[in-house]
Order: C-alpha cells, then sequence, then structure tokens
C-alpha cells in the first residue's frame, strides 16, 4: 500500500491558517476521491477538505479546535489496489501500514514544527512570523508575548498590541548595581501583562460567548484600524434620475435576464468607472511598498442571517455590464446566506461597497477591509427639498438624495485623491440618463 500525506490547502488570498471544526470521516476508514473527510474553518469562509485519491484514512494528524498553518500535513491516506484489504480490526495485517505511518506522522511533524514553533516549542503562524520579521520582533521578544489564542496560542492582534506598546515604552532609568545572579533573573522574567479594565455584572446581565465568525470579525476590524489611519469624506448625491429609472424598467428588467435590479449594481458600475478614472484608489501596502492593482475585483459587503458579515467578490467587475453585475451580485448575495460561497469567492478583492442604506442609515464610516486601502458606504435614499438650477433661476423642488461615505487609508490616499474619487462616484451616478436603455 502507498500512502500520501494530504495537506491543508491554500483557502485564498492571504489565508494563511485555518482552525479544525469536524472530522467527518474516522481512522480506519474507506475513502474516495472527492469525498470530504474533514470540515475546516478560515477568518473568511468554512468549507471541507476532500480526498485527493480513493483509499483508507491511516492516521488523523491535527485534532479538532487546532489551528493548522497552509500546507501543514493534516492526515495520512493509504492508496492502491492493496488497501481494500487492511481491515481496521486486524493488528497483524495492519502492522506493517500503521508502523510507516508513525514515521510518516514524526517526520511531517518534525517538518512543520521546524517552521511554525520556537525554541520551547510554542506554535506561531506564518502570518504571526511574517509581521514579527516585518517589524523587526526578536524569536526572544515573540516568545515573552503572552498569547490570547487557543491553548496560549500567539495571535496577530497580540504581536500587534505588543508592537505598538514597545513604542510608548518608557525610557529606561540608569540601572542599580546587584549581584550577577539577581540581574539574570531579572532578565529572564518576562514583561508583566497590561491588565484589563474589570467590567461589572449585574444578577440581570446576561452572557454571550462570540461565536467562532463574530471573533474572526472582531479580530479583522481591529487590526485594519490598527494598520489604517482611516479618514472619511462624504459627498451628497442628487439620484433621482436613478430611480425614476428603475421604476421604469425593473419590470423588463427581470423578465429580460431573469434576475431582479436592485441599487447595488448601478452604484458599483459607478465605482469601477471612477476607478478607472484614478487607479491609486486600488491599491495594496506592503511595507514600503505600494502593490497597484492590475484587476478590478469589487468586494460587497454582505449580511447574514446570524448578524454576522461576509465579503464576497465580484471578479473583474470592469468586464461586465450592468446586468453582469446585476448576476452576481444577487448571486453571491443569496450563496452568502446560504453559506454556500467558495473561498475563491470572498478572497482577491481590491475595494469594497457596504450599503448602511439597507438598514435605514443615511451615512456611515466604515472601516476598510484589509489589505485594501479604501471602502464606499452608500446611506439610504430619501426624498428631501433641493436648489434646482436652470438657464431660467433656481427653484426648490422634491429630489432624491444619498449620502456616499467613503473612508480611505492615509498613508496612500491623501484627503485630495480620497475626496475627489467619492465626488466622482456622485457624479457618475448624477448624470445617470434617464432614457438609457436595458
Amino acid at each position: 500500500m502507498s500512502q500520501i500525506e494530504l495537506l491543508l490547502p491554500k483557502m485564498g488570498e492571504s489565508v494563511a491558517e485555518a482552525t479544525i471544526i469536524k472530522w467527518v470521516k474516522n481512522e480506519g476508514d474507506k475513502v474516495t476521491a472527492d469525498e470530504p473527510i474533514i470540515e475546516i474553518a478560515t477568518d473568511k469562509v468554512d468549507s471541507e477538505v476532500p480526498s485527493p485519491e480513493d483509499g483508507i484514512l491511516i492516521k488523523c494528524l491535527v485534532k479538532e479546535g487546532d489551528v493548522v498553518a497552509v500546507g501543514q500535513p493534516i492526515a495520512i491516506i493509504g492508496t492502491g489496489a492493496a488497501q481494500a484489504t487492511v481491515p481496521a480490526a486486524a493488528p497483524v495485517a495492519a502492522a506493517a501500514p500503521v508502523a510507516q505511518a508513525a514515521a510518516m506522522v514524526e517526520d511531517a511533524k518534525a517538518r512543520v514544527e521546524s517552521v511554525v514553533t520556537s525554541g520551547d516549542g510554542r506554535f506561531y503562524s506564518p502570518l504571526v512570523k511574517n509581521i514579527a520579521k516585518t517589524e523587526g520582533v526578536s524569536q526572544s521578544e515573540l516568545d515573552t508575548i503572552s498569547g490570547s489564542g487557543q491553548g496560549g496560542r500567539v495571535t496577530k492582534n497580540d504581536v500587534l498590541e505588543f508592537i505598538a506598546g514597545r513604542g510608548q515604552a518608557k525610557p529606561a532609568q540608569a540601572p542599580v548595581a546587584a549581584p550577577p545572579a539577581v540581574k539574570q533573573e531579572a532578565a529572564a522574567a518576562p514583561a508583566p501583562a497590561k491588565p484589563k479594565a474589570a467590567i461589572s455584572i449585574g444578577g440581570s446581565d446576561e452572557i454571550i460567548e462570540m461565536d467562532r465568525m463574530r471573533k474572526l470579525i472582531a479580530d479583522h476590524m481591529v487590526m485594519s484600524k490598527q494598520t489604517s489611519p482611516h479618514v472619511t469624506s462624504y459627498v451628497e448625491a442628487d439620484v433621482t434620475n436613478i430611480v425614476l429609472w428603475r421604476e421604469k424598467v425593473k419590470r423588463e428588467f427581470e423578465q429580460k435576464e431573469r434576475t431582479k435590479l436592485t441599487f447595488t449594481p448601478i452604484f458599483i458600475e459607478a465605482l469601477v468607472r471612477a476607478i478607472k478614472d484614478f487607479p491609486m484608489i486600488n491599491i495594496s501596502v506592503d511595507g514600503d511598498r505600494i502593490i497597484k492593482r492590475g484587476e478590478i475585483n469589487m468586494g460587497m459587503a454582505t449580511a447574514l442571517p446570524s448578524g454576522n458579515l461576509i465579503v464576497p467578490v465580484i471578479r473583474n467587475a470592469d468586464m461586465l455590464n450592468l446586468s453582469g453585475i446585476a448576476k452576481k451580485v444577487n448571486d453571491l448575495a443569496e450563496r452568502a446566506r446560504n453559506n454556500k460561497l467558495t473561498p475563491d469567492e470572498i478572497s482577491g478583492g481590491t475595494y469594497t461597497i457596504t450599503n448602511v442604506g439597507s438598514f435605514g442609515n443615511v451615512m456611515g464610516t466604515p472601516i476598510i477591509n484589509q489589505p485594501q486601502v479604501a471602502i464606499m458606504a452608500v446611506g439610504a435614499i430619501r426624498k428631501k427639498p433641493a436648489v434646482i438650477e436652470t438657464p431660467s433661476g433656481d427653484f426648490i423642488g422634491i429630489r432624491h438624495m444619498m449620502f456616499l461615505s467613503h473612508s480611505y487609508d492615509h498613508r496612500v490616499v491623501d484627503g485630495a485623491l480620497g475626496g475627489q474619487f467619492v465626488r466622482r462616484v456622485a457624479d457618475y451616478l448624477e448624470a445617470w440618463d434617464i432614457n438609457r436603455p436595458i
């Protein structure tokens, strides 16, 4: 019987690790090619890992609840013609493959530990190691960080908080002479953890544990605010022509295209046109380098029935017409609500739109979806009195108005670019052709 290692697959851009949720198959079970054998969760989506070939699951290398790095071995599968003759309950017949499996397990563990553990055996994800390397955090400093993750694991927020605190440290005072033994002991002792403020809990209060997705969203939002200095610019746009046009054509559009026409595709089309005009909005930051994206991949924040949030991505949105964008928007939103998105469909975004107007809000201050540098919030469309300019004079009329809120990373997007961009989006919306054919 030949044996293969099943590695944790790459599950999209920037995903470096996953949490093991559940083993679908047990050791000794037969598996077929493409049959799910384990369920995993990342900070983006839950998914299943299938067996690459027909065979027997010889060994599970990780446990439920473990955090595993991409590329790390998670199971050993026996394949080949002889695999059907290996009964799970026959120790003599299974002795040889089990011995081989044990050797492979030890070898795999040794290779993984050499990459993602420190000298004292602590686990560090590739993301944490990369942040530490970029920010000049030594291995000895990393080993002193108190981890808030499962089993004391150091998370990206832990290392970012350490880096922020290191820059705020007070100047050291002149050392007081002490015996060598005392000096050594003091140097070896880790810095005390910063105490957290106590929260008072009353008898009528209810304690609700965050679910896994909410914890990941919280981590991502804190990381974004720590990474990017946020600035938000606002513009009020007159979208009367869009409202009247959509009301006129929406039934014909649905009959012709077999999908509904909402406002979101219209907003995305305007954003795509503005990004083409201002391509330095469509960038990411890598240390001291700016990465100018060659594709316009539009993320759209989508609320889930659970109350959590996910951001499916419309890839190459600039290659689609309004009908194509509408179909993508409706398809991704529907599958997001039913937890049917694939990892590729929630990764690779270069800009994000969020519709706070769907909750009746007129404007918002959205948080950037890292590693992007900007995000647009569209508010509720409301009827308001407005000054209408005409060649024969100005007058007051009732118009459909909405606010656009544009948050951007002030490290690389200055107020001029951020403000001009949101103004250009409003210009495209206000110039909508009320007689546009579908």
